[in-house]
């Protein structure tokens, strides 16, 4: 694609609009029919930056539940996190959950680095001069407690964002700008998350693997490893990720496997941060429009990872990164709804498919899931787990101290099958590297690390029926409609921040570009093309 298509592209309305009764309990182990044949193709839809009770907290009513059901959500109860910053007038003492609304919120981000984690989880600042610093001035412990408390207190998200929030707005926020970090939206404003949710199976305690944001989680997904690191920044230090990943095992045993990414992302996430290790396959590499035609015509292969647009016009549903947005109502790029179209489109393409003999809506299984929680609100305290080395195959110390003994927080997820009642809920302890985990036991592959080797759970046991469903019982989703139009020279004119800066600027020591930061969005365009064409890539 030529610059000026793209640039065409970008600035179109197009870009961002277009891209049972019964409550079933899993098989005992005992139980469970030979599940491994129920799939033939796996497709991962990994979104950003949302928690399990920020997107489904609300999914089911306590009524809702017949005996012996357990669904762990936040209606029902009691939940709230304390309001205690010195030298502030605030009138309140705590913030408890509420049903939010506002499909942009929480607007500013929170915090999503491990020393922000850390207070999210512990409600501590160690020591009290990393109150207002930027991550990479904070000194040790990085406001990880000793003795670590375990389970974690999990009331510390409100502090933290009116912390995070004065560091970047100069400003402590009102009750009203803080509160939203305790919002979880409710099943009518996601409706099509929700529709899945309940109409297939709900994972209520996967967790991702690191409790820190973007990078390493998307590493550990695909590497059951981030190579020591834990913060997205500085990001050039990411060329150095030398981790062996799922998909050089895939390659190696000649199990077909491809990644699928939006064009107006020009390089997508995943060869980014694995560029060593994947370079050799650009191959593998192909626009979503291939995606649609593959599942059309059945051409899945064994193993799909999708990317959502993350960088401009995204619909990852990745909060706004860009400053506080001056009016709620703006259809900008964090709008969830922006992501919920995106889960329909897929969904849907999957429900249609029908081919006799390659891939189809009864041989394939679609995992909807998010990197992170990227600090939103979460009542459920994460795990302890297997670090990924005994003896680290890298030579640096791990960053900010972290041994990778406790998981991340849970992320909403979401599995489709044919083979999966309506009203499955799934209360198994998964992680993100449960995915590889279960390709390794489908196809005999070896391990990556310990933490894969080790996690005990695959998602063979998910499966609770014995004869497919037919298309008619698959639910039919209702996106919300979202305006397309808004203020386009916003994405030309914005200065760039947050995830899309780090990934712009991964791609440009990978290049070994000189000169100047790109500024503006219009400038990350500009760079990522630029890297594109210093590395020689095609994609096909």
């Amino acid at each position: 694609m030529k610059r000026r298509d793209f640039v065409k592209l970008l600035g179109s309305s197009v870009a961002f609009g277009a891209l049972g009764a019964s409550f079933p309990s899993l098989l005992k182990r005992e139980e469970v029919i030979s599940n491994i044949d129920k799939y033939q193709h796996i497709v991962v839809l990994m979104l950003e930056n949302r928690s399990f009770d920020n997107m489904l907290g609300y999914l089911y009513q306590p009524g809702e539940l017949p005996p012996g059901e357990y669904f762990n959500g936040v209606a029902g109860k009691n939940l709230k996190n304390p309001v205690n910053i010195p030298d502030t007038t605030y009138n309140i003492d705590s913030v408890g959950v509420y049903p939010g609304t506002v499909m942009t919120d929480p607007d500013p981000d929170p915090g999503e680095e491990y020393p922000h984690i850390n207070t999210q989880l512990f409600n501590t600042i160690i020591p009290d001069t990393n109150k207002f610093l930027h991550v990479k001035d904070m000194l040790p412990p990085y406001n990880e407690p000793f003795p670590l408390p375990f389970p974690a207190t999990m009331n510390g998200f409100v502090n933290d964002y009116i912390y995070y929030y004065k560091l970047f707005q100069g400003r402590y926020p009102t009750v009203d700008e803080f509160k939203i970090v305790m919002a979880c939206f409710p099943p009518t404003a996601v409706p099509v998350i929700s529709a899945l949710a309940k109409g297939f199976a709900v994972c209520d305690n996967w967790v991702c693997s690191v409790p820190s944001q973007t990078f390493c989680n998307r590493s550990f997904f695909n590497a059951a490893s981030s190579w020591g690191y834990v913060n997205n920044s500085p990001s050039a230090r990411w060329a150095l990720n030398l981790a062996p990943t799922m998909y050089n095992r895939l390659q190696d045993a000649n199990i077909p496997w491809r990644v699928y990414f939006d064009v107006l992302d020009i390089l997508p996430a995943t060869l980014l941060l694995h560029f060593f290790k994947l370079r050799d396959y650009i191959d593998k590499f192909h626009y979503m429009s291939k995606f649609y035609d593959d599942v059309k015509n059945g051409n899945l292969p064994a193993f799909c990872f999708v990317e959502p647009r993350m960088h401009w016009f995204h619909n990852d549903e990745h909060p706004p990164d860009e400053g506080p947005r001056q009016n709620t109502n703006f259809p900008g790029p964090s709008n969830v709804l922006a992501g919920e179209q995106l889960i329909h489109n897929i969904y849907t393409a999957i429900k249609e498919s029908n081919s006799p003999n390659g891939s189809n809506y009864q041989n394939t299984l679609l995992i909807i899931t998010y990197d992170e929680h990227g600090g939103c609100y979460d009542h459920v305290p994460p795990r302890m787990t297997v670090p990924p080395y005994d003896t680290p195959p890298y030579l640096h110390k791990n960053e900010n101290d972290f041994t990778f003994n406790r998981t991340g927080l849970r992320v909403p997820t979401v599995l489709v099958s044919s083979y999966i009642a309506q009203n499955t809920i799934v209360n198994t302890e998964f992680e993100h590297t449960s995915v590889y985990k279960t390709l390794s036991e489908k196809y005999g592959l070896p391990n990556l690390t310990n933490r894969d080797l080790l996690n005990p759970h695959t998602l063979n046991s998910v499966f609770n029926l014995n004869t497919p469903r037919t298309r008619d019982t698959w639910p039919v989703t209702k996106p919300r409609p979202l305006n397309a139009e808004g203020d386009k020279d916003f994405y030309n004119t914005r200065h760039l921040h947050g995830l899309k800066l780090d990934m712009i600027l991964l791609a440009k020591h990978l290049a070994g570009l000189k000169g100047a930061d790109p500024v503006t969005i219009l400038d990350g365009i500009e760079m990522l093309m630029d890297v594109k064409e210093r590395l020689g890539i095609k994609f096909p």
